[in-house]
């Protein structure tokens, strides 16, 4: 069952703020992708003996920034729970760098235990890329960018890959970066799944007039039913202000549908009216398995039963089978005289155009869908 969305409001207001334990001397991270190095060290952004890490993450994510920025690169010897040890990849070809980091449990942190100093070893040993500059070293680098822009381009994160560490990365990198990078920010896709409910609920209780609507379906592992388990098969939803904002529009609507992509699949409804600016205004939406009849009819069936409650409107939709199945099954709600349908002017221009192959005669046939004179029309 939902966690109570006023319980878990209240639990958070007054959890105590977080406060660090003093031993807690973490390496900050961010400052390492500074140009300047952390204060830990030395003036020649060397790592020093004695060095303390707040967490085997933070001595990972350390070398590996240095690695990159030094174009040398390490072999792991020794990763264990309490300890980690690693030396150049020429050790023993001209290069003695070495590093060792250790827990120390009285002191709740890991201590760099041994350091060798600098490499000795050459650049030429690193091709354009580079095997520590991984997806999540990168998500990490990237973060600050995803969060103010989640739709960038994969091809301004290897720019800005390029900019940082000097060294370009494949676009099945980069993009897989960006992925990571969109999931630590804003969650992955089962936790959004999951707090789906938890939205909807918040959502009507902030505004109780908000309609949800929400079909689900037995679950299965294989041909075995998964007991105490629903899937989401559909769900109809409208905002409050959606609805109200809808007596003062146009007495026209239109629907329409578009496929869904990533992980989960499926088609979002989507239905528009317009007000007397001329401004498109969305009035409602549904997620449903696929362009079905029977999911257009659940979603006018909701539209008409919450949204658009009165007489006289004019449907606007394409002549997809679905939806004149639905709309057959509507018995008489989205028939005249309640409702007359229409067809969008840009869907005749397409299919005229298509049929005669006139196009000194296709802005006549769009003149003709949009005027408002009959003496004009005729």
């Amino acid at each position: 069952m939902a966690p109570n969305v006023a319980d878990v409001a209240n639990a958070l207001a007054n959890e105590p703020p977080f406060e660090e334990p003093s031993f807690m001397r973490v390496l900050d991270l961010e400052a390492m992708h500074a140009p300047e190095f952390s204060k830990y060290m030395s003036a020649d952004g060397e790592f020093t003996v004695g060095m303390e890490f707040g967490s085997r993450e933070a001595v990972i994510m350390a070398m590996k920034d240095y690695t990159i920025r030094r174009g040398v690169d390490y072999r792991v010897f020794e990763s264990e729970p309490l300890t980690f040890y690693a030396k150049c990849t020429q050790y023993g070809l001209g290069c003695d760098w070495l590093i060792r980091v250790s827990m120390i449990s009285r002191k709740y942190c890991w201590v760099m235990r041994r350091y060798n100093g600098s490499h000795t070893c050459t650049r030429a040993t690193i091709s354009q890329d580079h095997s520590k500059l991984d997806s999540n070293t990168i998500a990490e680098a990237i973060k600050s960018l995803v969060e103010t822009d989640p739709s960038i381009k994969v091809k301004s994160v290897i720019a800005e890959v390029q900019s940082k560490f000097n060294y370009t990365i494949s676009h099945r990198k980069a993009w897989l970066a960006k992925q990571k990078s969109v999931e630590k920010i804003f969650g992955g896709w089962e936790a959004s799944y999951e707090a789906l409910l938890i939205w909807f609920e918040a959502m009507c209780q902030k505004k109780p007039s908000s309609v949800v609507h929400f079909e689900t379906m037995p679950a299965y592992q294989g041909n075995d039913l998964v007991t105490n388990i629903r899937v989401l098969h559909r769900v109809f939803w409208s905002y409050y202000s959606c609805i109200r904002v809808f007596r003062h529009c146009k007495p026209v609507v239109q629907v329409d549908g578009t496929h869904l992509y990533k992980k989960y699949k499926g088609c979002l409804l989507v239905v528009v009216s317009q007000d007397g600016n001329n401004n498109i205004v969305p009035i409602a939406f549904a997620i449903v398995e696929g362009e079905t009849s029977d999911a257009w009819h659940v979603f006018l069936s909701n539209l008409r039963q919450y949204v658009v409650t009165r007489d006289g409107v004019g449907l606007i939709f394409n002549r997809h089978e679905s939806i004149t199945a639905a709309v057959a099954q509507s018995n008489g709600a989205w028939s005249p005289p309640r409702a007359f349908h229409m067809f969008c002017i840009r869907h005749i221009e397409s299919n005229f155009l298509r049929k005669f192959k006139a196009t000194y005669l296709q802005k006549l046939v769009v003149n003709i869908g949009t005027v408002l004179c009959m003496n004009k029309y005729n």
